[in-house]
């Protein structure tokens, strides 16, 4: 009984040295394949309220009087701006809902217009001047976050009636 046992053991012992050699001796065959990517510039707005990007809030004002009032875009917390590093960004505003010969707020009771110009920048110049549907190039240091450049300079000039003014522009951003 101990001889069949070790015949047996030594059997299998020789059939899997067998195996174990013609396993060395012809070799699987093996190949590389290649990885890669390829990443195009772009851009992405992303967050909660993809409506509303800002505003632009000139406050309140005495009806009576001439006067510039400046105000700066306050852009929307909920939304994020950000382009893979080195687009080449750029954006595009209309003349409004009130356009005339200019950019107006509209009082929403009596239609009366109070004109306001928009800039790319808070030096509120001639050249900064953001025209109607003309693309303006958007500087930005951090491609996570920007913010857009947009101010306001409302041209107050004789008497407005009381209430409240608005407009709505619309922004197109390309790259």
């Amino acid at each position: 009984m101990n001889d069949r046992r070790i015949r047996r053991c030594i059997g299998l012992s020789a059939f899997t040295l067998l195996i174990i050699q013609s396993g060395s001796l012809s070799a699987l065959p093996t190949k590389s394949f290649q990885v890669s990517a390829a990443i195009v510039a772009g851009c992405a707005i992303s967050g909660s309220n993809n409506g509303v990007f800002g505003t632009l809030n000139f406050g309140t004002h005495p009806g009576v009087g001439s006067r510039a009032v400046n105000a700066s875009y306050v852009q929307n917390t909920t939304l994020t701006l950000a382009c893979s590093p080195g687009t080449t960004l750029s954006m595009s505003i209309n003349g409004g809902s009130s356009y005339t010969t200019t950019r107006n707020l509209k009082n929403s009771r009596s239609g009366e217009l109070l004109p306001y110009r928009i800039f790319s920048s808070a030096a509120y110049n001639a050249a900064a001047e953001i025209p109607i549907d003309q693309n303006v190039a958007v500087n930005y240091s951090n491609a996570n976050n920007i913010i857009l450049p947009v101010y306001g300079q409302l041209q107050m000039n004789g008497v407005y009636r009381a209430g409240s003014y608005a407009d709505s522009l619309t922004i197109t951003l390309s790259w």
